[in-house]
């Protein structure tokens, strides 16, 4: 009814009062769902709310209802009638105002703030001046673009509600995103490796999203084609230079890991004094390196298992280093106990 009134409001633009007068049976026309009494019933609510000001008598007894929106008596007697609308369409203007019958309208019945009906004006105005279109109802027009936007923020909000949050310690990629992997040729190992550093960068960044799985499976593929890459396939092992430094790959393999390049620095000076009294010849120690930085990272970082000395658990594995490259990429003997407390 309120909805109706404003239009009926509008449609009268040779008033020259706040007050509007409309036959009863014209009610009984546009509303006819409802009979007389409901009316009656209906008016008076919106009256005893202070949303209408009614100057007739009741429906019941009347066949005309009179009414204004908001104070109009106390209107009338300080201020002059409200300017009278064009009879004839036409363009709307620059500096074009929604009424503030309107604006309450929208607060009382759509629980719009006049905030935000405000903020949806100046895009309103352009888009309609851009199409140079006419009307003589800018008013209804205005309303139907804020509800639209208001439908649209609460569908918005919703969403960003249902949405998950970041993985948690317990999360684990779904069998399909498994399924994809593998047949990519990715290594059951290299995955389940993975898993902790990706948990803990989403959830260190807390970030909302319905799509972990094909993050991870994007996450797993860059690592795994960097991680093949990186792999050296000499003839014969060698021990480790005193100044050996690892290339390129392994970084940007740190890096797609998001593990702390800084952190893998710290790293080396340790790493190549242990091989280096160790004397043990591995064939990649890029391969070994990088095993050693992503160990390190997930024990200072709690992600599964106690905290062991990681290069004494490498050394431990080295007398029976793998041989081929199928068997080094799938040795885990430096990552056990990281996998399951996840």
């Amino acid at each position: 009814m309120l909805h109706l009134l404003h239009d009926l409001s509008v449609s009268q633009p040779t008033r020259r009062s706040h007050w509007v007068e409309v036959e009863v049976a014209t009610l009984e026309q546009l509303l006819p769902f409802w009979d007389r009494r409901e009316l009656q019933r209906i008016s008076k609510n919106l009256a005893d709310k202070g949303v209408l000001q009614i100057d007739s008598a009741p429906l019941l007894s009347s066949d005309c209802l009179r009414f204004s929106f908001g104070n109009a008596r106390k209107s009338e007697s300080r201020t002059p009638p409200l300017p009278t609308r064009p009879g004839s369409a036409g363009l709307i203007a620059e500096h074009w105002h929604p009424d503030e019958d309107l604006l309450q309208l929208l607060a009382l019945n759509h629980g719009i703030s006049r905030d935000f009906a405000l903020e949806q004006l100046e895009d309103f105005i352009f888009y309609w001046r851009e199409r140079g279109e006419v009307s003589h109802a800018w008013g209804n027009r205005f309303r139907q673009h804020v509800l639209r936007a208001w439908r649209l923020q609460q569908q918005q909000s919703a969403e960003i509600q249902r949405a998950p949050a970041a993985p948690q310690g317990s999360w684990y990629p779904s069998v399909d995103a498994l399924q994809i992997l593998e047949r990519s040729g990715v290594s059951r190992e290299f995955i389940d490796d993975a898993v902790p550093e990706f948990v803990l960068y989403w959830r260190e960044r807390g970030d909302s999203d319905n799509t972990w799985n094909s993050k991870f499976i994007a996450h797993i593929r860059r690592q795994w084609a960097r991680y093949e890459n990186a792999l050296e396939h000499e003839m014969e092992p060698r021990p480790i230079p005193t100044n050996w430094q690892p290339n390129e790959d392994v970084y940007d393999i740190l890096r797609m890991a998001n593990i702390d390049i800084a952190f893998a620095c710290e790293l080396l000076p340790e790493f190549i004094l242990f091989w280096r009294d160790a004397g043990s010849p591995q064939r990649s120690w890029n391969t070994k390196f990088l095993q050693h930085v992503k160990y390190q990272w997930a024990t200072r970082h709690h992600l599964g298992g106690t905290a062991r000395a990681g290069l004494g658990n490498t050394a431990g594995a080295a007398a029976n280093a793998p041989a081929t490259v199928f068997e080094r990429l799938t040795d885990r003997s430096w990552a056990a106990g990281l996998v399951d407390g996840v």
